[in-house]
């Protein structure tokens, strides 16, 4: 039997059309409205929602999402807070939801325990950013043995060794970043970014989102011609923030996601 992810990406495939992989904070702008956002993420068409777990000293997070990671620890967010929320959210959300974390939260709360509640809620792939791949094997076995999708990112500077390390433990997708350096909202996509994608495809065989930098329609046509997905994490946790306390914010995210996705097809 498929998982949502295989799913989504095989419907992108037969649909002949680039994949939107949306990034969110989980808990911004706080844990009740952040439902309110990631159901509007789903709604306005998202193929999977990436959701990111706050943590105090974010290194590979450009400032707006560092100060998105900051409003929901300002707000109470956790961990076991994320995992609840997915929890409460997963049989109204459609979209293949994966967390986005650095390891330490999930070595605190204990990888099996983790795991476990992790499949318990319906998450269906983890992202650990800075676990090095060379020591992933036991967590990434951990979560295969949940049914959870272990998802490692490839940077430029990836060797293909690596690469094919990552494709064997990994699972879903593989999230190629198409620049060094922190996230952020680019004007343009990276000169490089296909030379990367078409690289990586030399020594893998899972799908791949691109991300890094990704804020409009033309950013995921021009993605769309070498890469499964793109990803869009930055201008969207951007909208958050401007319409963070408004009534509107849901139709706001709804509104945004829907441009990106539609714009990307026209």
């Amino acid at each position: 039997m498929s998982t949502r992810l295989e799913q989504a990406f095989a419907r992108m495939k037969a649909e002949q059309r680039t994949g939107l992989v949306a990034f969110v904070s989980g808990g911004d702008p706080t844990l009740e409205r952040s439902g309110e956002v990631i159901r509007a993420v789903d709604e306005g068409g998202a193929d999977v929602i990436e959701i990111g777990v706050p943590f105090s000293d974010p290194l590979a997070d450009g400032p707006e999402i560092q100060r998105s990671s900051e409003r929901a620890l300002r707000a109470g967010a956790t961990l076991r807070g994320v995992l609840d929320l997915v929890g409460d959210l997963r049989t109204n959300v459609a979209a293949p939801l994966v967390l986005f974390s650095y390891a330490n939260p999930v070595v605190r709360f204990g990888v099996e325990a983790f795991a476990a509640r992790a499949a318990e809620v319906g998450v269906d792939g983890v992202l650990l950013l800075d676990l090095p791949l060379e020591e992933a094997g036991p967590t990434r076995d951990v979560l295969v043995a949940h049914g959870l999708a272990p998802i490692f990112l490839l940077s430029p500077t990836t060797t293909g060794p690596r690469v094919r390390k990552a494709n064997d433990l990994g699972r879903g997708f593989l999230y190629a970043i198409s620049r060094l350096g922190v996230t952020g909202v680019r004007d343009q996509v990276a000169d490089d970014a296909r030379g990367l994608v078409e690289r990586l495809r030399q020594d893998s065989t899972l799908p791949i989102a691109l991300g890094f930098g990704l804020s409009r329609p033309e950013h995921i046509r021009d993605v769309g011609k070498y890469a499964d997905a793109a990803v869009v994490g930055s201008a969207l946790v951007a909208q958050i923030a401007r319409h963070g306390s408004s009534p509107a914010l849901a139709d706001e995210v709804r509104g945004f996601v829907r441009w990106l996705r539609e714009g990307a097809s026209a």
